[in-house]
């Protein structure tokens, strides 16, 4: 979860370099200063520390755009570092209220978080710039609003015809495999609809690829670095919210055997597929690569998780870069594009 990548973020930045000020925000979009839900986090993830069941949200109230300026000083304006999964924290929305007050932060930009966060329209930017992925359809909440009916039983043989037999179902708009459902025939389709629909109004329904799930760790701005390979291999019949967040089920494995040629056309399509989506400062960008041989790309995530188990960190530590230094080479980056767009918004 969101409060688990913030504290190892925060552990990891250099103390002699930065000041850390956490800030929480609450399901009502109020945001405060987190200082003991961090101090809660940081107790839980020390040495024979346990995580907290749950954290406490409250705080002195943290007005974003007055609190913002009112940090920066002589060595210029704080830098953000965003750490909020999902609608309205990995989506362009909180990079925008960043925008509006004029500071750095980390990671991709409003455009690039919009798109990269939304399923459907990556697919169709990356089917542009002929970079292969699963077989998909897209379908918006409305097609679902009669249950039952002769249509919908037609629209589920024809997903199954198409796609299957066995389908994923997804929110377009959502992360960390929340509401990620399994489909195997027409009931179990139907339930995976409605599971997506109730947590965004356009679903992706795309055929299960059958083989290995590679990703790869993508650091900078119009020059970006490639990572190494990762591959997961799930605990559950797919890499789920409890893989990513809970448990220790799954299987992460650092530089995993791949044919040269593999690894190296995936680490073009990873740069390939960043630029697309016009990413900056980071991401984790997902393969599969498939039992009959394809190369298709899964997705790109632009808020990638910052945890002890996770992939993003994981793979730059095994090319040499710390987790400090990484920490302080996204703050640089940044920094660098606050600059460039300064110079190009104020003429």
């Amino acid at each position: 979860m969101s409060c688990v990548s913030a504290a190892h973020v925060a552990a990891a930045a250099d103390p002699e370099r930065f000041d850390v000020v956490p800030v929480g925000i609450d399901l009502d979009g109020r945001w405060m200063l987190a200082e003991s839900a961090a101090a809660a986090l940081e107790a839980g993830h020390a040495p024979g520390g346990d995580p907290p069941a749950r954290l406490d949200p409250t705080g002195p109230g943290w007005d974003p755009l007055s609190s913002l300026a009112a940090l920066a000083g002589a060595a210029g304006p704080p830098v953000v570092f965003p750490v909020v999964h999902g609608p309205l924290g990995e989506d362009g929305t909180l990079q925008g209220l960043l925008e509006l007050a004029d500071v750095p932060y980390v990671g991709a930009g409003v455009l690039g978080s919009a798109l990269a966060m939304d399923k459907l329209v990556a697919k169709e930017v990356l089917a542009h710039h002929g970079i292969p992925q699963a077989r998909h359809r897209g379908l918006h909440a409305d097609r679902l609003a009669d249950p039952g009916s002769d249509g919908h039983r037609a629209l589920l043989d024809d997903l199954l015809t198409d796609l299957g037999p066995t389908v994923f179902v997804k929110p377009a708009n959502l992360g960390s495999s929340v509401g990620v459902s399994r489909a195997v025939d027409a009931a179990s389709l139907d339930a995976a609809l409605a599971t997506a629909a109730s947590y965004d109004e356009w679903v992706v329904v795309e055929e299960a690829v059958e083989g290995r799930e590679i990703e790869f760790a993508v650091l900078g701005d119009r020059s970006p670095q490639v990572s190494g390979p990762g591959e997961i291999r799930p605990g559950d019949e797919f890499y789920s919210y409890a893989d990513k967040y809970e448990t220790d089920e799954a299987e992460l494995v650092i530089d995993p055997e791949l044919p040269p040629d593999v690894s190296v056309g995936f680490q073009e399509m990873a740069a390939r597929s960043y630029l697309a989506l016009r990413c900056t400062g980071m991401a984790r960008v997902d393969f599969f690569l498939a039992d009959d041989g394809r190369m298709l790309l899964n997705e790109v995530n632009t808020i990638p998780g910052f945890t002890p188990i996770s992939m993003y960190p994981r793979l730059w530590q095994a090319a040499g870069l710390s987790s400090r230094a990484l920490v302080g080479r996204l703050v640089d980056l940044a920094m660098e594009r606050h600059a460039r767009r300064r110079r190009n918004t104020r003429h």
